[in-house]
């Protein structure tokens, strides 16, 4: 028997990638869990395991294409007997409930999934009927029909033809804060999907007045001259990572009014911190850095400042502020700038952020980085100090408040209790929300971060 192998569900809002490579061929035996694929995501390179043992009987892929979540990407000839353990294993499992990080999350539970393959909107809107929201208060059914009988008469009820989607996609839509029946469907009959949903907002945010949902539609952009006119070009399609880094810097640049604050501390006290101590870390796997005390000086600032390791919410008129310090660590990569995440800053010590930035560098530059390891990040850090140059101006990560800038430490003589001395002086930099920080507290920060350096971390005391 031939059976199918389809793209998975990968992360959260993940729902497309770049066939990066393609590790079989036609005749191959495969055993379950062999990779079959890798596969380039906007969050990182997955693999994509093979579901079943049996032979390649036919590849539908190759690199360079882009394939959506769902897609079959091989066809496997497997014997009868696997089949049957296969269909076995389907019949004991238990049927997967919606939970209640789904209903946050917006993602689909499998009977969301089915509904959406429905062409018609009825059974959709009476499972959605039937579906018992989770909110912190239930409302009563009498607050329930008074909503929808208002809803209707103003001509804003989702259950209506005018808008064909699964309970899901309503769901999510709502909390997105969008009118369901705004937003165009690009599915049959007009039916409307998450993706749907996604470019709507996209294009409001980019302060489009239509709002209607095209695939893969672009910002606005004036067209551009034609270049061939001047001399010998070359166009080549955009990576996955620099396009994303493209969408995602001009959406932060659209939303946030952005202020940098600049300032220089003497680390000449650290840079004796880190000789002492580099082989201690050097034994447990790790390089004893600035990188690794500056995300330890910025996690206590943060807990100090918690501004800036907050997110606004102008929908709901609320700030929302993170208990924990997930730090995201700009990485250059050969793929283009890569920013995975660091968790629990505030619990770690320097060596153990030392071993464990080492590491995550590591696989971000070897394509083993997961989905999930890109995600949830509250501050940034992006040091060029390596590469060079005085100062510059980091682009705020949205939904974050604010990213720090290093740049390269130079020896540079300053005055010191009346003598001039040679120093080593590292330029330091903070862009953040001007809507979320004030000018002062912004000064306030770095100049915590810097007298911290300073004073060989005994702040941290």
């Amino acid at each position: 028997m031939v059976k199918d192998v389809k793209i998975p569900e990968i992360s959260e809002n993940v729902t497309s990638g770049s066939i990066v490579e393609v590790l079989v061929e036609v005749g191959d035996s495969v055993a379950v869990d062999d990779v079959l694929v890798e596969m380039e995501t906007e969050k990182a390179v997955v693999e994509i395991p093979s579901p079943y043992a049996g032979k390649i009987s036919e590849v539908l892929v190759k690199a360079g294409d882009e394939k959506n979540v769902g897609d079959v990407i091989v066809r496997i000839e497997v014997s009868d007997e696997e089949t049957e353990d296969a269909e076995e294993g389907k019949k004991a499992a238990p049927p997967a409930e919606e939970t209640e990080e789904d209903v946050k999350s917006g993602e689909p539970a499998p009977d969301d999934q089915a509904e959406e393959q429905e062409p018609s909107d009825d059974r959709a809107s009476e499972e959605e009927a039937k579906e018992p929201e989770t909110t912190e208060e239930e409302e009563s059914p009498v607050e329930e029909k008074k909503k929808k009988a208002e809803a209707s008469e103003s001509g804003d009820d989702e259950t209506s033809p005018s808008a064909p989607a699964a309970p899901s996609v309503r769901r999510m839509a709502r909390e997105l804060g969008v009118a369901i029946h705004d937003v165009r469907g690009s599915g049959l009959d007009g039916r409307i999907s998450q993706e749907d949903v996604h470019a709507y907002v996209k294009q409001r945010l980019a302060g489009s007045p239509g709002g209607a949902a095209v695939e893969g539609a672009a910002d606005d952009h004036p067209p551009l001259p034609d270049f061939s006119r001047w001399g010998s070009i070359r166009a080549e399609k955009l990576a996955t990572v620099r396009r994303l880094t493209a969408e995602n810097t001009s959406t932060a640049w659209r939303i946030i009014p952005q202020v940098t604050q600049f300032d220089e501390a003497d680390i000449t006290e650290v840079q004796t911190l880190l000789d002492r101590h580099g082989r201690e870390a050097e034994r447990k796997g790790g390089k004893l850095t600035l990188t690794a005390v500056l995300m330890k000086v910025c996690a206590v600032a943060l807990q100090r400042y918690p501004g800036f390791n907050a997110s606004i919410d102008p929908a709901n008129d609320q700030m929302i502020y993170k208990d924990y310090v997930h730090i995201g660590m700009a990485v250059d990569t050969p793929r283009g700038l890569l920013v995975p995440v660091i968790r629990d800053v505030q619990d770690k010590g320097i060596i153990d952020l030392a071993v464990k930035i080492v590491d995550t560098a590591r696989r971000a530059r070897d394509k083993k980085i997961k989905p999930d390891e890109v995600e949830g990040a509250s501050f940034t850090i992006s040091n060029q100090g390596g590469i060079g140059g005085t100062a510059f101006t980091p682009v705020v990560v949205w939904p974050q408040a604010a990213i720090l800038g290093i740049s390269r430490a130079q020896q540079k003589l300053v005055e010191r209790e009346g003598d001039i001395v040679s120093r080593t002086i590292l330029p330091l930099c903070v862009s953040y929300d001007h809507r979320i920080v004030d000018g002062a507290d912004a000064a306030r920060f770095l100049d915590f971060i810097c007298r911290s350096l300073e004073q060989g971390l005994t702040l941290l005391l």
